[in-house]
């Protein structure tokens, strides 16, 4: 009897366990159904829709986070460089190249359940916005992201740990269903880090 009472009491421990540790994974990673994905970038642009998925909405939920509808904009996430490494605070990179067709676009540093990450040293958020840029002729830009100041476009990181980049585009036809081979999103380059 106290073995058979044992048994059971295993097999349900197993069983929520197992489903709880499935639905944390299945929330704290940033790939999920019906994401549009461009090199480096993830977005999700059934986020504001009632086409959502149920792990989508679990996410909002649980982060109590306002998705953008498809005629307010999306935003894209990155957690990793074009060479495939975790982006990390402590590290330099540069971002290179265009963002899509927006009226407007933000791009900040989050933390991994991506929450703004906050300067030690200041209480605002670092971030830049597509009107403050400075850019070539063509459009294109360079963004310095890292710790150390940098000239030209320069968002400042600050603390340790992995970051994600979170470019939020405002108004853009690219919420709309647009063929990710159509799209063309900054490269991000890691151009070296502190010890």
């Amino acid at each position: 009897m106290i073995r058979t009472a044992f048994l059971v009491a295993v097999a349900v421990a197993i069983a929520i366990g197992g489903g709880a540790g499935s639905v944390w994974l299945a929330l704290n990673t940033i790939d999920g159904v019906g994401t549009l994905t461009v090199g480096r970038w993830t977005a999700y642009p059934d986020s504001g829709t009632p086409d959502i998925d149920p792990y989508g909405k679990a996410r909002f939920a649980r982060d109590a986070e306002l998705p953008l509808g498809r005629a307010e904009g999306l935003y894209f996430l990155a957690d990793s460089d074009s060479s495939g490494q975790t982006l990390r605070r402590n590290c330099a990179y540069r971002l290179e190249g265009t963002v899509p067709v927006a009226r407007f676009w933000t791009l900040y540093a989050a933390d991994r359940v991506r929450s703004p990450t906050q300067g030690e040293r200041t209480a605002r958020v670092a971030g830049l916005h597509s009107r403050q840029v400075l850019r070539r002729a063509d459009n294109s830009f360079d963004i310095a992201v890292g710790r150390h100041p940098a000239p030209g476009n320069w968002l400042p990181l600050e603390g340790v740990g992995d970051m994600v980049l979170v470019l939020t585009l405002y108004d853009t036809p690219v919420a709309n269903g647009a063929d990710e081979r159509d799209i063309e999103m900054p490269r991000i380059y890691r151009t070296g880090c502190d010890a």
